[in-house]
């Protein structure tokens, strides 16, 4: 496979310092080399241009930077259509989770019609009219299925930018009370935690394949690497306890994987300020290893 890698050091879409640092931890924790040893043909696209906090304009509250974030959504969406059309699968490396927005509409220029398999500790899902923090990356999933600001909606000139039927959310714990309300009225399937405990990852991830893939040609994964429990993945600025774990995230990628559906990937939210010996960056290049056909008996 061809594997192009695309670097998202964006941290506008949240507040705490330091997960624009997040492509360069995991580059460090050796992510190209480990896609070489797999067979993989990898060349690193480099990062896109990214506003610093310091200097960027808050603008209005209810959707923090926005100006910033869309032009940064633009030049990745710039890079991932020019890497589809490379034939390179986009492996997109965040950065907060804002960039999913750029990454998705890179995507659709070429097809709209894909799935999402999305896990997250959160929903996501939010809009301005919802929001209690004004935080882009907590609108990401969906600005990508058509809702809220348009400016974010709207993005890449296509809208919605993947199909809601075929969107999966796994792994969710924490949800604003209206953004609940939101996701349990779209036509989105959700596997939060209690279901994750209840039916085993195998039954939820194998649910999660079934109707992403269903009658699209392309599904993308993003992959929050909040989903997993603090305590394997401290290093992220929105932690929740309870999460997947360990083993658990490796087997929704070794299955993925088999699949062969997944066409796109992101691992975001990587923040090695808050991470311990860049262990949650050395985490998400294990992951995405899983993913592109790692195993433990070859």
């Amino acid at each position: 496979m061809k594997v192009g890698i695309i670097g998202a050091p964006v941290d506008l879409g949240q507040q705490r310092r330091g997960v624009d640092m997040g492509p360069s931890a995991i580059r460090i924790a050796k992510l190209e080399e480990g896609l070489g040893g797999l067979g993989h043909s990898v060349r690193d696209f480099g990062n896109i241009a990214a506003a610093d906090m310091a200097t960027a304009a808050v603008g209005d509250r209810s959707a923090r930077y926005l100006q910033d974030v869309v032009r940064q959504c633009e030049a990745l969406a710039g890079k991932v259509f020019d890497a589809v059309g490379r034939g390179y699968f986009p492996l997109v490396l965040g950065g907060d989770q804002s960039a999913s927005i750029g990454a998705l509409a890179g995507l659709a220029r070429s097809d709209p019609r894909q799935g999402i398999i999305w896990l997250d500790a959160h929903g996501d899902f939010n809009t301005v009219k919802t929001t209690p923090s004004g935080n882009i990356h907590g609108m990401a999933l969906a600005a990508i299925l058509g809702y809220g600001h348009p400016k974010l909606s709207k993005l890449g000139g296509v809208s919605p930018k993947a199909v809601e039927k075929n969107t999966v959310l796994i792994g969710g714990r924490s949800f604003d009370p209206q953004e609940a309300d939101a996701i349990s009225k779209s036509k989105m399937t959700v596997f939060t935690m209690k279901d994750v405990d209840e039916l085993g990852m195998r039954k939820v991830i194998s649910e999660a394949i079934k109707i992403a893939g269903s009658g699209v040609d392309n599904v993308h994964l993003s992959f929050d690497v909040d989903v997993v429990d603090p305590r394997d993945a401290p290093g992220t600025g929105t932690p929740v306890r309870g999460g997947i774990t360990y083993r658990e995230a490796h087997l929704a990628m070794e299955m993925l994987s088999d699949s062969e559906m997944v066409t796109s990937a992101e691992f975001v939210e990587v923040n090695p300020i808050l991470d311990t010996s860049n262990h949650t960056a050395e985490l998400a290049v294990e992951l995405a290893l899983s993913l592109f056909g790692k195993r433990i008996i070859p």
